[in-house]
């Protein structure tokens, strides 16, 4: 059964209810659904997310002058930010934050699954030098085990990150508790939060693995 209401367990986890957002995620979860649609639609819901991530990002009011008059308007005050892709889903979603903030920079984190264990393994790092001075925006569209999700923070804030959020499309509770027990000072912004997790870490319903059916691999 699909939750459409956040568990009591998980504060600090917000849930984005929008009927876009849901009618997209929808259409994800279909079978059918194309690579080339799937794609874009990740894609546009790593907007969607990170407008909702971002909601509390301070502005000031600038001059500026219309074509009809100078007016008072605001602006983004002093914020910097930098998205984090775990690798590879990631890189799907964070086209898309990078819509909405296109001067924001790129840190890489890439982490493969253990299909033993289930433990996360690092096998590439790559990241701005200030990351003590962006509001960090971490994107996986899967939130499964927590391990991944959990083990790119910890690596983020080894490396100066404050100011930490993290989005995902698809939660499932098990990797929620994780990652809230890991990272309790790190909200997170979910599109939908799924059952249960599956004996092989899969959240179902979900949609199977995402990062093969954005890049059309197996």
């Amino acid at each position: 059964m699909i939750k459409t209401t956040l568990p009591e367990p998980f504060p600090g986890v917000y849930w984005v209810d929008h009927p876009f957002v849901q009618h997209k995620l929808t259409t994800l979860r279909d079978k059918h659904t194309p690579t080339r649609e799937f794609r874009m639609l990740v894609e546009e819901l790593g907007v969607l997310i990170a407008y909702e991530a971002t909601r509390d990002f301070e502005t000031e009011l600038v001059d500026v002058e219309t074509p009809l008059e100078k007016a008072k308007s605001p602006t983004l005050k002093g914020k910097k930010m930098c998205v984090v892709t775990i690798m590879r889903a990631g890189n799907g979603m964070t086209e898309g934050v990078l819509k909405l903030s296109p001067s924001a920079r790129v840190g890489h984190v890439g982490l493969y699954r253990d299909p033993q264990t289930k433990l996360p393994i690092e096998y590439y790092i790559k990241m701005p030098p200030d990351l003590d001075q962006r509001t960090v925006i971490c994107a996986d569209p899967m939130l499964a085990t927590g391990q991944s999700a959990a083990a790119a923070v910890h690596k983020v804030k080894e490396l100066g990150g404050r100011d930490i959020r993290f989005v995902c499309l698809f939660a499932a509770p098990e990797g929620l508790q994780l990652f809230r027990e890991e990272h309790p000072d790190v909200p997170v912004f979910v599109g939908v939060i799924d059952s249960h997790l599956d004996d092989h870490a899969y959240i179902r319903p979900g949609v199977g693995d995402a990062g093969d059916r954005i890049y059309g691999t197996k």
